[in-house]
């Protein structure tokens, strides 16, 4: 929508008045670069409801009402924030494996997908419920519409035939090894 030449200095003398009031309401709750950004924000509410915003006197109380719902997204946005840092902070940092291993995995991964293409396709769905998409075995009997006896079966069922076609050693049933997937899945 087009603003007309009265709508924008209205606007002006509007942003001119009171710039100072919206700038010192949001630098006493915020940082200085967050408040720097609310200010810039309340104005473009103001600038975008110029038609709609009261006049005179009362146009200051409105643009603190707009700055106090800007400022309390503001500070709810920094706490999300600060909650993420922490999390990717817990998370364990593993060092990056030298180029001969990314070499082996790669080579490896191609070995695997190409056993994978080489099953049916209702054994690859199987896998790629399992695998990709990280669903239970209660899970995947819900998307295939089946027992989860069956679900389990087939999961089962279609990593055999996986390890047979990449030619891989059946695990150990003491459970020496981590398998990457499961048999059976999670209940």
């Amino acid at each position: 929508m087009a603003k007309t030449q009265a709508t924008e200095t209205a606007f002006r003398a509007i942003y001119d008045r009171y710039f100072e009031d919206i700038a010192r309401y949001c630098m006493r709750r915020l940082p200085v670069a967050d408040a720097h950004d609310a200010v810039a924000e309340v104005f473009l509410v103001a600038w975008r409801r110029i038609g709609s915003m009261p006049e005179a006197d009362d146009a200051l109380p409105w643009l603190y009402g707009v700055a106090r719902n800007v400022v309390r997204n503001s500070t709810r946005a920094g706490r999300r924030s600060r909650r993420l840092e922490v999390k990717v902070q817990a998370q364990p940092a593993y060092p990056d494996p030298g180029p001969e291993v990314q070499v082996v995995r790669h080579e490896e991964d191609e070995e695997l997908l190409a056993a994978l293409c080489r099953l049916k396709p209702n054994d690859q769905e199987v896998l790629r419920l399992r695998a990709y998409e990280g669903l239970t075995v209660p899970q995947i009997s819900l998307v295939l519409g089946c027992s989860e006896e069956a679900a389990k079966k087939r999961v089962a069922r279609a990593l055999k035939r996986l390890r047979r076609s990449a030619a891989i050693d059946e695990p150990d049933p003491t459970g020496a090894h981590p398998r990457a997937i499961q048999e059976g899945g999670e209940r």
